[in-house]
């Protein structure tokens, strides 16, 4: 080959390395300058949505991309209720930090679905803005959150650190008590795992609450068109005299000693439900140094409270306990306060609750065909005898249009 061919080839091949180098280092250039721009980006989108909720008002400080895992994260949100004619705002939602990020087992089982973990959330609950419509649009609002924020279906949810707090500024002594330290796990919530259970989510969660402990285990399926679910929880070792300003703030009584428990099963699936609760409270004393500032009318009240708690207490183990069942659909519950009441004598007198869970409430409890314990009708109590029964059917609805 002449050396004038050499040397034409040669520069159109350095030529073609040059224009390859720069149109990589362009395109380098171009995706770092993205890379730099698209928080910013994503933080505006966000803020702006978070600015124009109808009925809240929310913010986020910053925004943190993780390409590669194909995740970002939010710091320091919260979300506040605006009052639509004063503009005031209510602090109702704040979190230090929300990873959202693809849930890579999901994909590994050949579905895309996606992965929040919130770290210190703060739910703040205030009265008189805690109506059951009221609950629904938060919940309705949240889930419009997470769908603009988080495109793919959510797998897998994990809070960290988080408390519920609930708030009656219009009482006195004002009520401020919450559940600290909570912990909750959801798993495989969109059936990415197991297509033949008929539960295949897991919901398990833990809280304090007053030297108490809250403990809950689900097992649910949220694609069922009915809520389907079977749910556990227990607490236990609550010191009532830490919430003496919500009993003095609703019952006008003070407590000196106790601690409370409770204790509860609920399964529900094709729209109907079943369940217990067992309340149970130990060594309960109202009178006491809690109360010596209290006035002579208050004291005469917190006396006949603690007379009867007294008179209805099992002395042996010195507690006062009952189990409430109840049953019904979802728009109509059966539980009847005389069969509580009823109980709690039962109790008091000739047994006392065992405090664990029974564990005769499951998924199976709620069809009455196919439960190996159906659940009979309960015989009228003597108070229900003396005060009245359970209303019929066309009382109820004449109540409810009441």
């Amino acid at each position: 080959m002449p050396e004038e061919e050499i040397k034409y080839v040669s520069a159109s091949h350095h030529s073609k390395v040059r224009k390859y180098l720069v149109i990589t280092s362009i395109t380098i250039g171009i995706l770092v300058i993205i890379r730099l721009i698209l928080p910013f980006v994503v933080l505006h989108y966000a803020n702006k949505m978070l600015a124009n909720m109808d009925g809240y008002y929310g913010h986020i400080k910053t925004v943190d991309l993780a390409l590669i895992r194909g995740a970002y994260k939010i710091e320091d949100m919260y979300l506040n209720k605006l009052d639509p004619v004063t503009h005031k705002q209510t602090e109702f939602f704040s979190v230090s930090l929300v990873d959202l990020s693809i849930e890579w087992r999901a994909l590994f089982h050949g579905s895309v679905v996606g992965k929040l973990v919130f770290e210190n959330p703060q739910l703040r609950f205030v009265k008189d803005k805690v109506e059951p419509k009221t609950l629904q649009k938060d919940s309705s609002s949240f889930k419009n959150v997470k769908d603009k924020l988080m495109p793919l279906q959510v797998n897998r949810c994990e809070i960290n650190n988080g408390s519920i707090r609930y708030l009656d500024e219009n009482t006195k002594p004002k009520v401020d008590i919450a559940l600290t330290n909570v912990y909750i796990v959801a798993l495989n919530l969109r059936n990415s795992y197991s297509d033949s259970a008929l539960l295949p989510a897991t919901v398990n969660a833990q809280a304090d609450l007053y030297h108490g402990r809250l403990t809950m285990a689900m097992k649910l399926n949220p694609l069922a068109e009915d809520p389907t679910f079977d749910l556990t929880a227990e607490l236990k070792h609550t010191n009532l005299p830490e919430l003496n300003e919500f009993f003095d703030a609703y019952a006008n009584v003070k407590v000196s000693k106790g601690t409370f428990g409770l204790y509860s099963e609920v399964a529900a699936k094709k729209g109907n439900f079943v369940g217990y609760v067992k309340p149970i409270i130990k060594d309960l004393k109202v009178l006491g140094d809690a109360n010596k500032h209290d006035s002579i009318l208050k004291k005469i009240w917190e006396g006949f409270v603690g007379a009867v708690s007294h008179v209805v207490t099992n002395h042996p183990k010195d507690q006062l306990a009952t189990k409430i069942p109840f049953e019904g659909t979802l728009k109509e519950t059966d539980t009847n306060v005389w069969y509580a009441v009823g109980h709690v004598l039962q109790n008091a007198f000739i047994r006392a609750i065992i405090p664990a869970v029974d564990n005769d409430i499951s998924i199976a409890s709620v069809d009455p065909v196919k439960s190996p314990n159906p659940i009979k009708k309960k015989k009228k109590t003597f108070f229900e005898k003396i005060f009245g029964s359970r209303k019929s059917e066309k009382e109820k609805k004449k109540d409810s249009k009441r």
